[in-house]
């Protein structure tokens, strides 16, 4: 752009341009990673195919009294990977419970990373600029983040989804609120370093206060570790959801991966050698698991480059 016709643009426009180039940026070094690019696929076809489940899945052949087949069929043209011991479609039922599997590892993360993000942002700035006040809440934070960072996660989970009533709702509760400390303290490393750039010191000579200087400054600075973080935690929030379930605290009604192998394990699949209704779920989420796996260090190694290296 030419410089009368940069003067004349806008700012907004300018910012525009500015954004589109950055994403083109972005797009280009993500596409350098091949396995994040499998990743990538791999996650776009299991949610297209959970978006897509109530077209191709009849929710009645999910019932125990609808069922369309016999029981322990093995995978034929009929059944791709069988029934399970009510006559039901292991397919469908792999299929269904990528949807609450999904669901409960995105609204997990979601829960997680906001409280770790709000947790690592408000400790990181009034533990380098909130004088004595800010010094003890930022310790009292901190010292909270490492009473659950040392706290076997799967048995607090396990205590809070006892307690709590059984439900899917439950069970994202319970993941959230054990799953937050590492990303916490994440946020707060690179909260520290973001507070002592020039332009952080500058916008409070400037007067912008605690609420401005973490919202317009320090926030957008975390988001690329956030956004890295995120991904990473979703795969834990989907192992840690099958366990649950895997265990017997998720909600018996509701189909989900977890649910499916803790239903093959209650059944006796394991002993009678019924591998058909144990192989499926647990690959689902092998495969799930990698995929946000593979994706996340891709974020990382984009957004990140000299931790990459």
């Amino acid at each position: 752009m030419s410089a009368p016709a940069a003067a004349a643009a806008s700012p907004r426009a300018l910012a525009g341009q500015r954004r589109r180039r950055a994403l083109r940026r972005f797009a280009r070094d993500y596409a350098r990673h091949g396995a994040g690019l499998v990743g990538l696929a791999a996650l776009v076809a299991i949610t297209g195919i959970a978006l897509a489940a109530p077209w191709f899945v009849d929710p009645a052949h999910l019932t125990i009294t609808g069922a369309p087949g016999e029981p322990y069929e093995p995978p034929s043209r009929a059944f791709p990977l069988g029934t399970d011991n009510f006559g039901r479609s292991v397919l469908d039922l792999v299929v269904w419970g990528s949807r609450v599997s999904l669901t409960v590892g995105f609204l997990a993360t979601a829960v997680s990373v906001s409280l770790g993000t709000l947790v690592g942002v408000t400790a990181g700035h009034f533990g380098s600029a909130g004088g004595v006040f800010g010094r003890i809440t930022a310790s009292v934070l901190m010292r909270v983040t490492d009473w659950f960072l040392v706290l076997p996660t799967l048995v607090l989970a396990v205590a809070l989804a006892a307690v709590l009533p059984r439900g899917t709702a439950t069970i994202v509760v319970a993941i959230g609120l054990t799953v937050w400390p590492p990303t916490a303290r994440l946020v707060r490393a690179q909260t520290l370093a973001v507070e002592a750039r020039p332009f952080v010191e500058r916008a409070r000579a400037l007067g912008g206060g605690h609420a401005h200087v973490m919202a317009w400054h320090v926030l957008p600075n975390v988001m690329p570790v956030v956004l890295a973080q995120t991904t990473l935690l979703v795969a834990t929030s989907i192992i840690a959801e099958s366990t649950l379930a895997f265990l017997g605290m998720g909600d018996p009604a509701t189909i989900s991966w977890g649910g499916v192998l803790e239903a093959a394990r209650t059944a006796g699949a394991v002993s009678a050698g019924i591998w058909w209704y144990m192989v499926p779920p647990g690959l689902a989420i092998a495969v799930v698991a990698l995929s946000f796996t593979l994706c996340g260090r891709a974020l990382e190694a984009v957004l990140n480059p000299r931790e990459a290296r």
